[in-house]
């Protein structure tokens, strides 16, 4: 067994699929390749996995993952019925162009990082994504807001409740939740407004009420469980293609992530999206049509 192979423990029956991080003695570090968990466990616990397609519960996140972004896709086609236009995709048609927020997404986990970036160019979302390590990510923060200036940042990675630590309240019970809340006190004392910048925080089976008390929009997790891999994207997204004007639905974005409401809570939060005037590429096109 060597760093980057892909395992079970077998003591929990084989439920989550890890990917071997580092070695200490007899232990390994394992991040979790569908949920958000950091997790530790004897080598001799551990059994390598060769096709992890042929694991139930990796093809269920899979499969649920899919429908996920299935039904965020309509959700945006639906949005462009509303404001008069015959589908996102094409932005030449449409006589306005899209602003949608711009979303800064620091992870953890340089894999989630990559899956990430790629649904926000399937949405059109304008994104940067920076892998760095959680205990970093307060640092890199202070640097890339001023530079990116983002309307949405995404702080996330893995997290996980510490073996033998049973009080929940307190943030050394868990690995990665002070790093997290650090990353979130940085943006908030670069934007005060929870208006003006939404931040989603967190990863498995964080600190979700201390995530919300450092200024969170949004954070994972309330019931202490794992959440998918790309359940704080699909937050971002919907804050992303929420008219300014309007409210971001709680209920319904946390209806449409993976993870549901012991995964993912937050407060109520204006969006980011608007729309201008005119649209450039049909007024050239036009143009271009009366010289000729």
């Amino acid at each position: 067994m060597k760093q980057g192979d892909l395992v079970v423990r077998k003591s929990y029956g084989g439920d989550v699929l890890f990917r071997v991080a580092a070695f200490a003695a007899e232990q390994a570090v394992l991040r979790g390749t569908d949920y958000r968990l950091l997790a530790d466990a004897p080598i001799e616990d551990l059994q390598t996995v060769r096709n992890p397609d042929m694991l139930g519960g990796t093809r269920q996140a899979r499969i649920m993952a899919n429908e996920s972004f299935r039904r965020i896709s309509e959700e945006r086609n639906r949005q462009a019925g509303r404001v008069g236009y015959m589908g996102f995709l094409d932005d030449r048609r449409q006589p306005f162009f899209e602003m949608p927020g711009k979303v800064l997404h620091l992870d953890g986990d340089a894999n989630y990082l990559k899956k990430s970036l790629q649904v926000y160019s399937q949405l059109k979302v304008p994104a940067e994504g920076i892998y760095c390590h959680e205990s970093q990510m307060a640092h890199m923060l202070m640097r890339m807001l001023p530079q990116y200036r983002p309307d949405i940042v995404v702080i996330t990675g893995h997290d996980g409740v510490l073996k033998q630590r049973e009080d929940l309240d307190q943030l050394s019970s868990y690995k990665n939740s002070l790093n997290f809340v650090h990353a979130v006190n940085v943006a908030r004392e670069y934007e005060r407004s929870r208006d003006s910048l939404v931040v989603v925080a967190g990863a498995c089976q964080s600190h979700f009420e201390a995530l919300l008390h450092a200024g969170a929009n949004f954070a994972s997790s309330p019931g202490r469980i794992m959440i998918h891999a790309l359940d704080p994207v699909y937050v971002a997204v919907r804050a992303a293609f929420t008219p300014f004007r309007d409210t971001i639905n709680i209920t319904d974005v946390i209806a449409h992530t993976i993870s549901g409401r012991q995964g993912v809570g937050g407060i109520e939060t204006m969006g980011r999206y608007r729309i201008g005037v005119p649209n450039t590429k049909v007024a050239n096109s036009e143009t271009n049509v009366n010289v000729l």
